[in-house]
């Protein structure tokens, strides 16, 4: 056990990462399919990014606002699947106190901006589809930046205050984290004092970042329901959905797996489970993303493919 004695206690300098698998024989295999999706969903994240900076079709907020996403995405999965890679090939799963907290910060930083530029993304469509005329007005290139640095704001804020808080907790005595990577929920159980407050920040943060936002979207949703329904061309609703249906099969995966995660405090062991969801939300679903948005849309497609035959657009 790494600690340090500091006066007559004892503090934790580093923490050991259990990861998801203790197995050797399983951790080159699991190093190959982790190594595969981490290049996958770089790249398929890149391609979307690149299709929409080259295609004058795709220069509308909908993808300005895609395209950031793809940017979180890569950064979300960069933040735990390369250290995770490393473990899986050394013998030292260890990570220093410092990094953990690292880890744990751009984590927060990334998915919170994750949640808001989600709702903003739901309110782009229900602007386009409900009010229509205003539309340009509303999103114009200024109000787009403005609802991007806001996100990235209002997630930088809460990051650091989970990371400040954390920072204040004492840890001297087991350093195992039952995960592949820092996160608040596995360090709480950690901790030889008091977390109550650190517990209540979190669910704060839950509710301003987590069920206000998915309110949000599911109000901006039920109002695009209820104008693509008033359509009378089978054609032209089925357009209307088509633009929604993948924007909200990512927010179901997203939340979906975010509930889980940040629902269970009063657990006392982490278990499997965690790792599982923890998967789902690092690694499956910023690699999926770009196949979810590109799938049935005939314009990303098109981009895409030009993209990587590198024919330059009409």
């Amino acid at each position: 056990m790494d600690l340090e004695a500091s006066g007559n206690n004892s503090v934790v300098t580093k923490f050991i990462l259990l990861g998801l698998t203790e197995t050797p024989a399983l951790q080159p295999i699991l190093f190959v399919i982790f190594l595969l999706a981490y290049v996958a969903t770089v790249g398929g994240n890149f391609s979307i990014l690149a299709a929409i900076l080259m295609e004058p079709k795709l220069h509308t907020p909908m993808y300005f606002f895609l395209g950031n996403l793809s940017l979180l995405d890569v950064g979300c999965i960069s933040v735990t699947v390369p250290a995770m890679l490393r473990h899986f090939i050394s013998n030292d799963r260890s990570i220093p106190y410092r990094a953990c907290l690292s880890q744990l910060f751009f984590f927060h930083l990334l998915a919170g901006t994750d949640c808001f530029l989600l709702t903003v993304m739901a309110y782009d469509r229900y602007l386009a589809i409900c009010q229509p005329l205003t539309y340009s007005t509303r999103m114009g290139w200024g109000n787009q930046q403005a609802l991007v640095g806001m996100s990235c704001v209002f997630s930088f804020s809460n990051a650091l205050t989970q990371t400040v808080a954390l920072s204040a907790l004492k840890f001297c005595g087991p350093n195992v984290i039952n995960h592949f990577y820092c996160d608040l929920p596995q360090l709480f159980q950690l901790s030889c004092s008091s977390t109550q407050l650190n517990e209540l920040l979190l669910f704060v943060a839950a509710a301003f970042m987590g069920v206000a936002p998915l309110v949000l979207i599911t109000v901006s949703y039920a109002h695009v329901v209820a104008a693509v329904l008033r359509i009378r061309s089978a054609e032209g609703r089925k357009k209307a959905f088509s633009t929604c249906g993948s924007h909200l099969t990512v927010v179901g995966i997203f939340y979906g797996t975010g509930v889980f995660s940040y629902m269970r405090l009063g657990s006392v062991e982490a278990s499997d489970k965690d790792k599982g969801i923890g998967i789902l939300n690092t690694v499956i679903s910023p690699m999926l993303n770009p196949l979810i948005y590109s799938l049935k849309n005939p314009d990303v497609q098109g981009a895409l493919q030009r993209v990587i035959m590198g024919r330059r657009p009409p």
